[in-house]
């Protein structure tokens, strides 16, 4: 059975729309590809297609790696 997808409220959806953008011009400006962002982090290409919709069900882990391969994991330190 199908899990439901974790409730997104409105502005919970505005921030990670605003992050998962980031992290494509990001990719997009080191000239990676979908495919090579997604073997060096270890995930899926489905994953990271996920990760860059903005879909809800994606993990924090995937996030994390993603950001780790672009060389923005730095950013995880303004979170706290």
């Amino acid at each position: 059975m199908p899990r439901k997808p974790p409730v997104v409220f409105p502005q919970e959806q505005r921030l990670l729309s605003a992050l998962v953008e980031r992290l494509r011009l990001a990719r997009k400006r080191r000239k990676l590809s979908n495919a090579v962002v997604a073997q060096r982090a270890g995930i899926s290409r489905t994953t990271l297609y996920k990760v860059e919709a903005g879909n809800p069900g994606a993990t924090l882990g995937s996030y994390v790696r993603v950001m780790a391969v672009l060389g923005l994991e730095g950013d995880l330190n303004q979170l706290g």
